[in-house]
């Protein structure tokens, strides 16, 4: 596997979304790699988009979203679950991808099927906001070989405040895979 770059993250949110389907997210603590095949994402287009945080401005919780691409966006959710999202797009956009839901791969114990799931099966918390995604203890890696994939698009989940960005098909998963959070 080969870490991806920052030039992945500097795309569009739709098209990182689809490019990070297959893909690895991978976190090490005290020496352990914990990984999981990434199966489901949502893009959030930036501050016209809105469902997204970034909808909201600049603010102290949404300024790593405005900032380079290929960064870590953790927020805590209901008081209780940590989601993940990878910063996409120029520096100033705003825009991000959430990871939904992963495949255990390796050292993982705990259901990973939704982005609270995730977070606590791979040990990922607010000490990770705005972590370089491109370094050694958190980071997304491509396969050695990425084998073809069919891709479904829907509507994101839980955004139903947000208009007609609420139908907008910006949530994307693996067809038939089992970890998806809602198929």
């Amino acid at each position: 596997m080969r870490k991806l770059g920052r030039s992945f993250y500097c795309r569009d949110a739709v098209t990182v979304a689809q490019a990070l389907l297959g893909q690895y997210l991978v976190h090490v603590t005290r020496g352990v790699a914990r990984g999981g095949r990434i199966v489901e994402v949502e893009a959030y287009l930036g501050p016209q988009d809105r469902a997204s945080h970034s909808s909201r401005g600049l603010t102290p919780r949404t300024r790593v979203m405005f900032g380079p691409p290929g960064h870590a966006y953790v927020y805590l959710v209901y008081g209780v679950h940590h989601c993940l999202n990878v910063v996409t797009g120029r520096a100033g956009q705003g825009a991000a991808v959430l990871l939904r839901a992963v495949e255990p791969v390796r050292n993982v114990t705990g259901r990973t099927q939704g982005p609270g799931l995730l977070c606590r099966a791979l040990r990922v918390d607010l000490r990770h906001n705005a972590h370089d995604l491109t370094g050694d203890e958190l980071y997304i890696a491509a396969p050695a070989r990425a084998p073809a994939v069919a891709i479904v698009r829907r509507p994101r989940v839980g955004v139903d405040y947000a208009g007609a960005w609420a139908r907008r098909r910006l949530r994307f998963y693996l067809h038939g895979n089992p970890f998806v959070s809602r198929p």
